[in-house]
């Protein structure tokens, strides 16, 4: 009795362990049934990657012109031209290397006149620099070698007619007297008897000179023949060996670009002209009788072909206000300026 129930019991202990079994992957499959009313976390977003862009355009500057990355710039730039308007192009060309143009930028002070002859006839340069208009004929022969001419208007110089600082019997020269002092007056008393009857030693820009020019145009009516057969008159297109003439003697008068005058005020004297003394209000007022514009010449297929010189000039307009003043010249007007923006504009493409 004892045996058999032994064994009933072995039989109902199986049969548990046996049901135990079976009922264990019912409850791991409804596990996930226990978890459906909670809520499923929402699929995290990708961050975001930039959308692909174009080239990205060269921004605008304040003159209306693209930005321009000297040192992105390659190729040689060769200028001639005005001896007036050099020391403006030279400055302007330091600080295009400043900020990294590697290339060479040669610029050759020769005299307006001569300039465009290398730009207009030998095609020798990229950039003619000039203190007077290119004239009609220099258009012309522009035009001969494919050569279409763009203006850029850069700023205006007063000329300055200086003397010797020990010179302390003028101060002031109408137009007519300084006509005199530049032709048939030997002596300053010929000019006016209160002044010493000393030679009169003249120093003037050479024929080739945009500086000449304008001085003959102005003072003489356009005859350059009384300039020309005046006594005791050295002719230059170096301005710093007219500040020595100058310089050197008591009874001297010359004349040139501001700056020129400006570099060397300790060792010159400028005069005033009409009544009126150079000045950058007086140019601005247009009073100052001797005030003229300077320019920068290029052409339209040079400009096009020579990413190099369309850059500098863009440059060139970009800055020059900032510059010209402490070169010693003033900037042109408004619309002049704008119209050289323009030019480049229209040239560049």
């Amino acid at each position: 009795m004892y045996r058999q129930l032994l064994i009933i019991f072995l039989i109902v202990a199986l049969a548990l362990v046996a049901c135990t079994s079976e009922t264990q992957p019912e409850a791991q499959a409804t596990q996930p049934a226990a978890n459906e009313n909670q809520a499923e976390p929402e699929p995290t977003e990708a961050a975001e990657e930039p959308a692909p862009t174009e080239e990205a355009m060269p921004e605008e500057t304040g003159s209306g012109l693209p930005a321009v990355d000297p040192l992105a710039v390659e190729g040689d730039i060769v200028t001639a031209g005005s001896s007036t308007v050099f020391p403006l192009t030279e400055r302007m060309a330091e600080r295009f290397e400043d900020e990294g143009y590697a290339g060479n930028i040669t610029i050759d002070s020769i005299g307006s006149g001569a300039g465009f002859e290398r730009f207009c006839v030998a095609g020798e340069t990229d950039i003619s620099n000039a203190s007077r208009p290119i004239n009609e004929e220099e258009i012309a022969s522009c035009q001969a070698i494919g050569r279409e001419v763009v203006e850029f208007r850069v700023g205006t110089d007063a000329l300055a007619v200086v003397v010797n600082p020990a010179n302390d019997f003028v101060d002031d020269l109408t137009l007519e007297q300084l006509a005199l002092a530049f032709s048939t007056a030997e002596t300053w008393a010929d000019i006016d008897p209160g002044w010493p009857a000393e030679p009169i030693l003249r120093f003037s820009p050479g024929t080739d000179s945009g500086t000449f020019d304008y001085f003959v145009e102005e003072v003489f009516d356009e005859d350059e023949a009384p300039l020309l057969s005046a006594a005791n008159l050295q002719l230059s297109e170096d301005d710093n060996i007219l500040v020595q003439g100058v310089a050197g003697s008591q009874y001297a008068i010359g004349y040139f670009g501001y700056a020129y005058y400006q570099e060397n005020q300790e060792s010159l004297r400028v005069l005033s002209i009409e009544g009126v003394e150079p000045s950058a209000e007086n140019v601005d007022n247009a009073s100052y009788p001797l005030a003229r514009p300077l320019f920068i010449y290029s052409a339209t297929e040079i400009l096009q072909e020579k990413p190099q010189v369309a850059a500098f000039i863009n440059f060139y307009l970009t800055y020059v206000n900032e510059e010209i003043v402490d070169v010693g010249y003033f900037p042109a007007s408004e619309d002049a300026y704008n119209q050289a923006v323009q030019n480049w504009l229209d040239a560049a493409g």
